[in-house]
């Protein structure tokens, strides 16, 4: 039976609690004392980021919102920094980044995923067999290089079964740097060009990119994986990014194997900006010139001031086909 509201006194009346007096404020702390830490390794929520000589295991902070934080990426840290058992900071703040490897899941999909932050070169891993080169992937790679600002490196593994000299051709004009190594080793060679720089690797999955790390890290123990006799394919084995430092200087950072490269993030002109002989040329170029020639776009071509360019001596026309081939990598797959 309920009572009459006369009679109701303060045990009966349910009061919210105040949400208190003080305004709520958009200034966040700017944390001017956090530790200084790069990120070495990720696993489900934990940052594994060196700081000094420590190694200290931290969470996101909610002040830092959705950015994505990725290996490579050198942030600041609060909390307990110690790095000792069981103790965990926050990481607070993701750094001005000096280059991004990212991809797309498709090239009709907008969304970026980042990959690996602040590394000087990307270390494009091709097998020369077992499996069979794929140039149209090693493409995808060289324009997200150009695009996020890492330096590419071609190295050409599996020498020992098959003659690289025909993609030694192919990549000849790009004016790339090229390495081969057969037998499962590195050799001096590529190890001098990995000496005192952060390295990314990637590649199709098979093509020894873990057994070069075996070789260049001793104690990594990266698992390998054979090839599939029937469908030539490898097996993805590199699960997770992880960061090695050489015995020389310098550091490599392994990505698990893709059989697909997304570009639907590229932006066109920092991939012309790599081709410096023919950047100039884009200024007479009209609005959203795509500068890049398929059967798609030939009314394109014809209005590119590049080709004018090349005509009046400025640059050379193999310069053109080859940044050509790279932009409509954009527009096939890399199947």
């Amino acid at each position: 039976m309920s009572r009459h509201p006369r009679h109701l006194d303060e045990d009966d009346v349910r009061i919210r609690p105040s949400r208190g007096s003080r305004p709520r404020s958009r200034l966040r702390p700017a944390h001017d004392n956090a530790a200084e830490g790069f990120v070495v390794a990720i696993d489900r929520g934990r940052f594994t980021c060196e700081v000094g000589e420590r190694v200290v295991v931290a969470v996101r902070a909610r002040e830092l919102g959705r950015k994505a934080v990725v290996v490579g990426d050198r942030v600041a840290l609060v909390g307990d920094v110690s790095g000792e058992t069981d103790t965990l900071a926050r990481l607070v703040r993701v750094e001005p980044r000096v280059s991004l490897l990212r991809r797309s899941a498709d090239d009709n999909d907008p969304v970026e995923r980042a990959i690996v932050a602040n590394a000087d070169q990307l270390g494009i891993v091709c097998a020369v067999a077992n499996p069979e080169p794929r140039t149209r992937l090693i493409d995808r790679y060289l324009v997200a290089a150009y695009d996020g600002g890492l330096e590419p490196l071609l190295i050409l593994t599996k020498a020992d079964l098959a003659d690289p000299a025909s993609l030694l051709d192919v990549y000849g004009e790009l004016e790339l740097r090229v390495v081969v190594t057969a037998h499962r080793e590195p050799g001096e060679e590529l190890r001098a060009l990995l000496r005192d720089r952060t390295t990314v690797l990637a590649g199709h999955s098979g093509v020894g990119k873990s057994t070069l790390i075996n070789a260049l890290v001793p104690g990594a123990f990266r698992a390998t994986g054979e090839v599939n006799e029937v469908t030539g394919r490898g097996r993805h084995v590199s699960t997770s990014t992880v960061v090695f430092d050489l015995p020389g200087g310098g550091r490599v950072i392994d990505t698990p194997g893709v059989r697909s490269f997304g570009l639907a993030h590229v932006d066109v002109a920092r991939v012309v900006a790599a081709f410096p002989d023919l950047q100039p040329g884009t200024a007479e170029c009209p609005r959203g010139c795509t500068h890049h020639a398929t059967p798609t776009v030939a009314d394109d071509i014809a209005s590119c001031a590049l080709d004018q360019w090349v005509a009046d001596g400025h640059a050379d026309p193999a310069r053109l086909d080859s940044l050509r081939r790279l932009l409509s990598a954009t527009d096939r797959p890399d199947e």
